[in-house]
């Protein structure tokens, strides 16, 4: 796994990168049901409630990501491009943009990343450590359903 920082388009990303036990459509099928996202989505110790998946380009996810501390975090997102077994972006009410991309690995496997990107480098450096745990958290839940 490997964490990067990169401008591009005038945004600034953090990116965590795994090799996954499965193919690429399983992947993606992972996120694309949403019965299945909900058992993996977020990170460590959170359950997610999904409200709302409109799984097309200009549709909408809403969720409720519950904390273990008992909070509730609501968000709303738009896909913005989906292309199958390949990559997922969505724009959050948050102002971030979400990537998640699925490329084939060597023996059937998928070099799985999810990217999420900030305005300003301020914002990506702020938020740095939190989402690069709150990532590998979330890939290891992914990990585990994938190999139910």
């Amino acid at each position: 796994m490997d964490d990067l920082a990169a401008a591009h388009d005038h945004r600034f990303d953090i990116v965590t990168s795994r090799v996954l036990n499965a193919a690429p459509a399983a992947v993606f099928a992972a996120f694309a049901d949403p019965q299945v996202l909900a058992r993996w989505w977020g990170p460590k110790g959170f359950a997610d409630t999904i409200h709302e998946f409109q799984f097309q380009v200009g549709g909408v996810w809403r969720h409720t990501l519950h904390s273990p501390d008992g909070r509730d975090h609501e968000n709303e997102a738009r896909f913005t491009v989906i292309e199958p077994d390949m990559r997922v972006e969505y724009d959050h009410n948050s102002g971030k943009r979400f990537t998640l991309n699925f490329r084939p690995a060597p023996g059937g496997k998928t070099l799985f990343s999810l990217g999420i990107s900030f305005e300003s480098a301020e914002a990506q450096r702020a938020a740095r450590e939190l989402v690069s745990r709150s990532n590998d958290e979330n890939i290891d839940r992914l990990a585990a359903v994938l190999r139910q």
